[in-house]
C-alpha cells in the first residue's frame, strides 16, 4: 500500500501452472472500490521472471521488488527502479541492489521505515528456517528521496476536545488529492507522510464543522533530508458568530488579486454555502501593524473585496455576504516581541482572510 493511502501495489500470476508473477498497480476510486490490476510495464516485468514482494517508498517514487532476472547474485535479488512520470508504465532500468544486500541465496520482501535509514527484508542466506527477517543500513545511493512527516492533532476549535476526523490533503495550485487518513478517535492524533517539492493545503473533515485548512509549503524548501513537522488541525462547528480562518488564501505582496493557488480554499467556501443555503457570512481581510492605519484599511478591504466578488461568481447570491476590511485593528498575535523587536510568527497570523457566520 502505498502512503496516499489511494495506491496498492501487488504480485500475481495469469499465467496456469506458472509461478512466475508480475507487478501491478491498482487505484482506490472511492469507498472500497479498486481499479482493476495495472501491469507495471513491460521494464519491470520480464517474460518468464518471477518478478515479487513489490514496495512503494513514502517518495511515492522508488519501487523496490524481488526478482530472479538476469544479474542477480542469487536465487531471487532485490531491485530499485524510479516511476519516471503518472502512468505507472515508465520506470527507470531497474538496479539491483548488489551486497551485502543480496546473497547467493533469496531476498524478498523488501520495506522501509519513512526516513529510508533502515530496510527489512527476508532472507534465506545462513536462516535458521526456509528465511529470516534481517534488518540494514542503507547507502545513500539506496535510498528514495526524502520525505517530510506531518504529525499532529485535530481539535474541536470552541471546546478545544480531540476530535476523530477524517484528513484531506490537496496540492496547490490545481486542488488535486494527494492522500487521506483519519484521526485517532481518542486523542484526535494523526500521522501523514509527504514528498518534498509540492504546496499543499491539509485539512480535517467531519459532520457539523467547517475545517480551518492548514498550508504546508514544500516547494520552498531544500531537500536537506528526512524532516518531522507538527501541524495541528482544528474544525470550527457551524454556529452563528463562529469565525473561519482561511489559510489556503494569497495575495502578492501589498496586492489585492487572488494568486490561483487560492481558489481550491474558496471553492470549498462556495461548497459549503452551496450545502447550508439559509447561511449569510462577512467576508474579512485583515493585516500586520506595517504601513499607515488608512492604507491597511483599504488594503484589507480591496482584499476581502477580491475572495467575496470570487464567490459571487460561482453563484452565491450577493444578500448572503458582505466584504469587510479591518485593517490591522483586530491583531491575534502581537505584532512585536516584549523587547520591541519584529515577530514575524505574529505578523504572519495577523495577515489573514476570515469569514464569520452572521446569520443560519
Amino acid at each position: 500500500m502505498g502512503q496516499d493511502g489511494k495506491t496498492m501495489l501487488f504480485y500475481m500470476t495469469d499465467k496456469k501452472e506458472s509461478f512466475d508473477n508480475d507487478l501491478y498497480v491498482s487505484f482506490l476510486e472511492g469507498g472500497d472500490i479498486w481499479t482493476a490490476p495495472k501491469s507495471l510495464g513491460k521494464k519491470i516485468n520480464l517474460p518468464d521472471y518471477n518478478e515479487m514482494s513489490p514496495f512503494i517508498a513514502a517518495d511515492g517514487r522508488t519501487l523496490y521488488f524481488s526478482s530472479d532476472r538476469p544479474g542477480g547474485l542469487g536465487e531471487n535479488d532485490i531491485w530499485m527502479s524510479k516511476r519516471l512520470d503518472d502512468s505507472w508504465q515508465k520506470w527507470s532500468e531497474p538496479v539491483n541492489m548488489g551486497a551485502p544486500i543480496n546473497t547467493t541465496g533469496s531476498e524478498a520482501f523488501f520495506t522501509l521505515d519513512a526516513g529510508g535509514e533502515y530496510a527489512y527484508l527476508t532472507s534465506s542466506d545462513g536462516a535458521f528456517g526456509a528465511s529470516d527477517i534481517v534488518r540494514i543500513k542503507l547507502l545513500e545511493r539506496e535510498k528514495p528521496d526524502p520525505v517530510v512527516i506531518v504529525t499532529g492533532n485535530v481539535y474541536n476549535a470552541k471546546t478545544k476536545e480531540p476530535l476523530s476526523a477524517s484528513l484531506i490533503y490537496e496540492i496547490l495550485p490545481e486542488g488535486i488529492a494527494a492522500g487521506t487518513g483519519t484521526s485517532n478517535h481518542t486523542d484526535g492524533a494523526f500521522k501523514m507522510v509527504l514528498p518534498y517539492d509540492k504546496n499543499y493545503s491539509i485539512r480535517a473533515s467531519a459532520d457539523k464543522f467547517f475545517a480551518i485548512s492548514e498550508n504546508l509549503n514544500l516547494d520552498s524548501l531544500i531537500k536537506a533530508g528526512y524532516k518531522v513537522i507538527h501541524k495541528d488541525l482544528y474544525l470550527v462547528p457551524i454556529e452563528i458568530g463562529q469565525v473561519f480562518r482561511l489559510n489556503n488564501v494569497f495575495f502578492d505582496f501589498d496586492k489585492y488579486f487572488l494568486r490561483p493557488e487560492s481558489f481550491t480554499e474558496l471553492n470549498r467556501v462556495v461548497a459549503f454555502l452551496n450545502e447550508y443555503p439559509n447561511i449569510e457570512i462577512e467576508m474579512s481581510a485583515h493585516t500586520d501593524s506595517k504601513g499607515a492605519d488608512e492604507y491597511n484599511i483599504t488594503l484589507s478591504h480591496n482584499r476581502a473585496k477580491s475572495v467575496m466578488e470570487y464567490i459571487l461568481s460561482k453563484g452565491i447570491a450577493a444578500s448572503r455576504i458582505v466584504s469587510k476590511g479591518y485593517g490591522e485593528t483586530k491583531p491575534v498575535a502581537g505584532n512585536e516581541q516584549a523587547d520591541g523587536s519584529d515577530n514575524a510568527e505574529g505578523r504572519q497570523l495577523n495577515r489573514r482572510v476570515e469569514f464569520t457566520i452572521m446569520k443560519n
